[in-house]
């Protein structure tokens, strides 16, 4: 380990917790994998940055007086926290320590329900003030504070740790963020141990003054019909886009940290005590789905066209109910259809899931509609014509005639998880109504397994051919409708 200064009084020790992905209690029944949603939900960052810091210096030590401390909840815009943790569960605490004031904001879901997978989402934030130390005033400390962090995280990504055989770490160089407080920088770090735990995060930390900032952005997904005590379907975040994110997240609450000291120069601010660990009622994770007793009459409506398109299905259909968004989702499976030669075997599967927004009045929610819409347009355009993982997206083009907002996208996934196929997708809108349908397949040597590397992947004429079939008759079941239905 290389020599450093000495390093300024501990911080607090943070929260470890959030980096373990929840578990569910029991196994998923593993099932043929249908449509291939998006890997992660990404659209663009704000490209909005905090004003360069005036170099005012500061006085040797702040106000004993102090002041109401910042909000960090309310640093990061809403559309920018809905876009990245949709549905989040949001807890603040503050703490006065003996080194430092702190203030921390956590945005947190589990379980969002995206297609053919189970997403989770974390933005973990934490603003240090720095109290002054003899001679020392709080804008040294903290600046040491920062620069022996920058040199640990650059030490981190060339050290070689010691793992078990069936652990796999890797730390990105640690990238400058400019413009941002006094200065800024990003790290990434993905990791896996044995079949249980994959997680990968983003990291950021700023100076802003006297006051260090971390953000930690968090993310990953697990197919639905996954073994959920495995992580062999689980992906996580990119390090690209996640050094994208946390970025664009640090600036917020950089500039949200400067603002505060420019009403409060030269104060210490005051933790509240009776609000250490406040967590906001209002808005609740993504509840699991619930299995339907009958067939919705929509989805029956439909049935004879998803049959032409997977013969003798196996109908199944699920509910679940997420805030504003009332949610039917319906599939039709054959996992033994006769191939295109003898001694194959097929696989197809249609699946359609259904949002519908209403406001707090029960009344459609256009607004909403308009506003999923767009995150998941912006999350599939985001991830368009990639490849990571053996999961490979197409283009995102956009389709008329179909309600008011359309597109397709074509995926395929080879070599992830129990099951290669590949799939068409298309997510249209009318009014207060948000449709996905995938349809997909594949067909293999009959004595082969699912994921084999003999499997063959549906071609990507039949995928888009069946998933638009599927979304014209959807959709002119829809019209039929009588507005605000």
């Amino acid at each position: 380990m290389p020599t450093v200064p000495q390093m300024p009084p501990p911080q607090p020790p943070r929260r470890p917790a959030w980096l373990l992905p929840a578990l569910a209690a029991a196994l998923v029944v593993v099932i043929a994998a249908a449509g291939v949603g998006a890997y992660l939900v990404y659209g663009k960052v704000s490209a909005a940055r905090p004003p360069a810091q005036t170099g005012k210096p500061a006085s040797s030590q702040p106000a004993a007086g102090g002041a109401k401390g910042p909000d960090v909840c309310a640093m990061l815009p809403k559309e920018e926290a809905d876009r990245l943790v949709p549905d989040a569960t949001v807890a603040r605490s503050s703490r006065d320590g003996d080194a430092t004031v702190s203030f921390s904001c956590n945005w947190q879901n589990r379980r969002i329900s995206f297609g053919e997978f189970w997403r989770d989402r974390e933005i973990d934030v934490r603003i240090d003030q720095w109290k002054g130390e003899g001679a020392k005033t709080g804008r040294s400390i903290a600046q040491g504070s920062y620069e022996v962090g920058y040199r640990g995280g650059k030490y981190g990504a060339t050290a070689t740790p010691s793992l078990d055989p069936d652990e796999k770490r890797y730390v990105s160089p640690v990238k400058d963020i400019p413009g941002v407080g006094d200065g800024a920088y990003a790290q990434y770090t993905w990791s896996r141990d044995g079949k249980l735990l994959w997680y990968a995060f983003g990291r950021a930390y700023a100076r802003v003054n006297d006051m260090t900032i971390e953000v930690r952005f968090q993310a990953g997904q697990q197919r639905k019909d996954a073994q959920t005590l495995s992580n062999e379907t689980t992906q996580a975040i990119t390090e690209e886009n996640a050094i994208r994110e946390v970025s664009g997240l640090i600036a917020h609450f950089a500039k949200g940290a400067a603002a505060w000291q420019a009403k409060n120069p030269d104060v210490l601010a005051q933790a509240e005590p009776s609000r250490q660990a406040t967590v906001s009622p209002s808005v609740q994770p993504t509840p699991s789905p619930s299995i339907l007793a009958t067939f919705p009459a929509d989805c029956e409506a439909i049935t004879e066209v998803a049959t032409r398109l997977v013969p003798e299905p196996a109908k199944r259909a699920r509910g679940t109910a997420a805030g504003d968004d009332n949610q039917t989702e319906c599939r039709w499976l054959n996992r033994e259809l006769p191939g295109d030669s003898e001694g194959t075997t097929k696989i197809r599967s249609a699946l359609m899931t259904v949002h519908r927004f209403s406001n707090r009045a029960g009344a459609a929610d256009e607004t909403a509609a308009k506003s999923y819409f767009a995150s998941e347009r912006g999350g599939d355009k985001n991830v368009a014509e990639s490849s990571i993982g053996g999961i490979t997206w197409g283009e995102v083009a956009d389709v008329k005639g179909l309600g008011d907002q359309a597109y397709q996208q074509f995926l395929q996934i080879r070599g992830r998880g129990e099951v290669s196929n590949s799939a068409g997708a298309v997510l249209m809108r009318k009014g207060a109504v948000v449709v996905r349908v995938d349809y997909s397949g594949q067909q293999r040597p009959k004595d082969e397994p699912t994921n084999s590397p003999k499997v063959q992947l549906m071609s990507q004429k039949e995928a888009m051919a069946g998933a638009l079939s599927l979304a014209r008759a959807y959709m002119a079941e829809l019209a039929k409708q009588p507005a605000g239905s």
